[in-house]
Parts: C-alpha cells; sequence; structure tokens
C-alpha cells in the first residue's frame, strides 16, 4: 500500500532521537507518523548507543523498502561557566559580578570562566547572556584574567550554565577535539548528513569537509550572529544549513528572528540547497499532548517561508509524546500546503535559473508540468544534484528521484517534495525508464493509468551532472 505521507506532503520532517525514541518500535511508529530523517545528537549518548540506534533505523528502512536519512549532529564548543559552593546563587539587578579563571568554586560575587579566549575576547561594554539569555550581564571592567560587570536581569543562576557572548567573534575552532572523535565515529557509522555546530565562517565549513572527503553530506548550522555576515560563502561551501534558532535566538533581538529566517531560508533556496529550520518548534509538546497556537503558526511560517524541512527537538528524544509531535507537524505542514497563500508564496519566490543547460532542463520540468497537468516529477540521477535544481523550484506535484546510488536516496530525504528510490536497475536508453518509472510510481501511489508525468534525465546515461533530456509520459 502507498503510503500517504509520500504523496501528500512536500516538506519534510527531521526528528531527534533520545531515551523517548530510541527502541526500535518507536522508530518504526515516528516513521510511519511522517518522520523523513533522523537526528543523533552527538551532544548526548556514547557511540555504541549511537550505533545501536542507527543500526535500528536501517531496519526500519529494510522493512518499508524505503529510504530513512540519518543526521549526526556534533556538539561544538560548549561555552560553560563553572561550579557555585552552593549549587546556585541569587542575583540581584545592579549589582557586580566577577568572571576569572580561579577555578575555586564560585558565590554571589564571582564564578569561574574556564575559557581564557573569551576573557580576552571581551571588551567592556560587551554582554555576556547566561542561561540562555536569562540572566544578562554587561561587562564595566576588564583586567588580567577577569571581568567585571553589572548584572541587567535574571535572579538566579547555578552550576555550569552556557553563556553566550553576543556581537564578539570568538577565537574558536568550530570542530573540538571531542567533535573530531565523534565526527570519525559518525562515519564509520555511514550515517548520510554531519551537522556541524558553531559555524561561524566559511574555513569553518571546508575544514569540515577536507575531515569528510565526500563520506557525507555536510549541513551547516547557523547559530551565530558571526556566521550571518559571511552567509553566502558558507551556503556556497556547505552541502545543507541549518537554521539552528535556540543559540541563535538568545544573541540576537527576538523581533530579528523572523525577518533572519526569511532571509536565510530564501539564500539556501537560492543556492539550490535544502535548509532546515530547528528549535523549540513543538517546544510544549514535551509535556503537552497539544502545542500551543503560537506553535502552531511557527511550524506554518517555516512551511510558507518555504524550508525544505522542519526538525522537532526534545519533543521527539525526551517527551512524553513523541508521536503525537510528529503526527502534529505533519498536519500542520499538510495544511499549510494546500493553502493558495502558500502556493503564491512559492511562486513569487521562484529562483531565477542559473546558466546551465542542467538547471535550464529542470526549470522547464516544472513549467512544462504546470502546462500538462502532470501529476508527478521523475528525475533519474546519479549525485541527485538533479532533484536538487527540481526541489529548488518548489513544484506543487511531488519529485519521484530514481537512483542507483543508496548514499544519494538517504542524503535527499532532506530535500522538499523529494522521494528517492534506490534504483538499483539503472537505465539504458530513454524508452525503457518511461516504463520503468510509470512502474515505480504507480506501486508509489503518485500516479494512476491516464495520468502524465514529466522525466528528466542525462545523455550519456550514466554520468553526473549531464542532465540534457525531457520528457512528457504518460501512464499506460
Amino acid at each position: 500500500m502507498p503510503n500517504d505521507r509520500e504523496t501528500t506532503r512536500q516538506t519534510k520532517i527531521l526528528a531527534t532521537i533520545g531515551p523517548a525514541s530510541s527502541a526500535e518500535e518507536r522508530i518504526e511508529e515516528l516513521f510511519n507518523a511522517g518522520v523523513d530523517l533522523f537526528r543523533l545528537n552527538f551532544s548526548h549518548g556514547t557511540h555504541e548507543g549511537h550505533r545501536e540506534v542507527l543500526e535500528r533505523i536501517r531496519k526500519v528502512e529494510a522493512r518499508f523498502n524505503h529510504p530513512i536519512g540519518i543526521v549526526a549532529d556534533l556538539q561544538g564548543p560548549k561555552l560553560r561557566i563553572g561550579k557555585f559552593l552552593t549549587d546556585s546563587i541569587e542575583l540581584t539587578r545592579g549589582q557586580d559580578f566577577r568572571f576569572d579563571s580561579n577555578p575555586a568554586l564560585g558565590d554571589k560575587t564571582r564564578v569561574n570562566l574556564p575559557h581564557p579566549e573569551v576573557l580576552d575576547a571581551m571588551e567592556i561594554g560587551s554582554r555576556i547572556f547566561l542561561d540562555d539569555g536569562k540572566v544578562r550581564i554587561e561587562i564595566t571592567e576588564k583586567g588580567e584574567g577577569y571581568l567585571k560587570g553589572v548584572v541587567q536581569s535574571g535572579s538566579y543562576l547555578s552550576n555550569n550554565k552556557g553563556f553566550n557572548i553576543p556581537g564578539v567573534i570568538l577565537p574558536i575552532p568550530a570542530l573540538t577535539e571531542k567533535d573530531r572523535v565523534d565526527l570519525k565515529a559518525a562515519l564509520d557509522m555511514d550515517v548520510d548528513w554531519i551537522a556541524q555546530s558553531f559555524v561561524q565562517k566559511p574555513e569553518d565549513v571546508l575544514e569540515a569537509k577536507e575531515l569528510i572527503q565526500g563520506r557525507a553530506a555536510l549541513m551547516a548550522k547557523i547559530e551565530k550572529p558571526s556566521a550571518l555576515v559571511q552567509l553566502d560563502d558558507i551556503i556556497a561551501h556547505a552541502d545543507g544549513v541549518m537554521l539552528a534558532r535556540g543559540d541563535l535566538g538568545v544573541e540576537i533581538p527576538p523581533e530579528n528572528v523572523p525577518a533572519v529566517q526569511k532571509d536565510v531560508v530564501r539564500r539556501v533556496r537560492d543556492a539550490g540547497k535544502p535548509v532546515v529550520v530547528a528549535t523549540q518548534m513543538l517546544e510544549s509538546m514535551i509535556h503537552n499532548a497539544r502545542p500551543t497556537r503560537a506553535e502552531a503558526s511557527d511550524v506554518a511560517t517555516a512551511v510558507y517561508d518555504g524550508a525544505d524541512c522542519v526538525m522537532l527537538s526534545a519533543e521527539t528524544a525526551t517527551g512524553e509524546y513523541p508521536v503525537r509531535a510528529v503526527e502534529m507537524m505533519d498536519r500542520i505542514a499538510r495544511k499549510t500546503e494546500e493553502d493558495e497563500t502558500y502556493l503564491d508564496m512559492m511562486e513569487n519566490a521562484r529562483p531565477d535559473s542559473h546558466n546551465t543547460s542542467s538547471d535550464a532542463i529542470t526549470t522547464a520540468a516544472y513549467y512544462v508540468a504546470q502546462d500538462v497537468d502532470a501529476k508527478l516529477i521523475v528525475n533519474y540521477t546519479m549525485s541527485g544534484s538533479t532533484a536538487l535544481r527540481t526541489a529548488r523550484q518548489r513544484p506543487e506535484v511531488p519529485i519521484l528521484c530514481l537512483t542507483p546510488d543508496l548514499r544519494v536516496a538517504r542524503r535527499l530525504a532532506l530535500s522538499y517534495g523529494v522521494h528517492a528510490v534506490h534504483d538499483e536497475k539503472g537505465i539504458e536508453d530513454f524508452t525503457g525508464p518511461a516504463r520503468h518509472a510509470a512502474d515505480i510510481a504507480v506501486k508509489k501511489g503518485f500516479v494512476q493509468t491516464g495520468d502524465r508525468f514529466i522525466m528528466t534525465a542525462g545523455m550519456p546515461f550514466g554520468v553526473a551532472g549531464s542532465t540534457n533530456i525531457l520528457r512528457i509520459a504518460k501512464v499506460q
């Protein structure tokens, strides 16, 4: 039986695996509820634990004969303060507070800040935001091995809380020693995507890609304001982008986040690469069976913006209602995609064609599909680039991607509207493939007898990046 998800939703869903969702039965439930990719968060857990989860996902993939993408999310450098003698302290607005290199336990007047590079980089007038921005302190004095500031907001601070320093580019590598070890382990597990945290500049991406050596696709996480300054260069080197609104939303004014989200999504889409909108999308569903209206609107806004994928974090990792959270996200995305306003927005934001024959063919396929009322666009592809170009157009009909490379099929699970099939048979001419594609499309539930579909491929067959043929076909 065709999966209803395959024929009615274009925006993809990425769900994080954790204690609430790591069992094979639960992974299958999440897949059936609409998950397209699973995220392994390397900030938590062990390599062996992640490997076991990955193997369970692959069992579900084999059982349903449906490529599932797996994203390994690296932790990146985590900035945290030290500990307090009493585990926590109370703060008063206007009081002085000191950060220093002294490893002694802190009190209500000071705490250890075990990051000398931060002590060096901060200047008088800089601000430090602690505990997701709940505590804000402005620096008023700087000396050898210490910073002194005034509490602007916040009343409570406890051990090892993380902190952000907006407006300051830190001389910290995006890949820590832990990340390098985790990266090697993830690649040995054969994950499909590596999500790189703390990207500040394009050189961070280039460093990671040099280590990856093509064994997985690289997703740059945009969570630092400094990354926005060189965003186009970061996009150019990455294979995809995740807008991680957690840390970013702490470091930039909240009123700027919606505009930044729209800008990032547009620029990544223009580049023909997939973009994920993440963090706190259905946050209340960690403990509640229904989301707030604001959260439902947040998910819908990401879909209206044209994101390839929306992500669930703690909702599925540790939440009480992981399957319901996926079902809710699925319903919101479908309903939004049915809205005429959404269709108008996708049309108005359609990027210009690049000056290549391959892009011209995929752009033409979009318009021809509209003109002949085609129910489907079929791409034969080796590298997946044809499917990415087609997804860039945000067509109203599904994109069936047939590829002989299972790794390509799994990576494309992230891309808008792409339903990848690992097709080992391949193609030898452009007559047989139409019948072959029609058979697969009928089995998947995309088309029925009499329907038209559009096909693109390249001559000579089997050569990556050579898309130069478009055909209108009919299901016989």
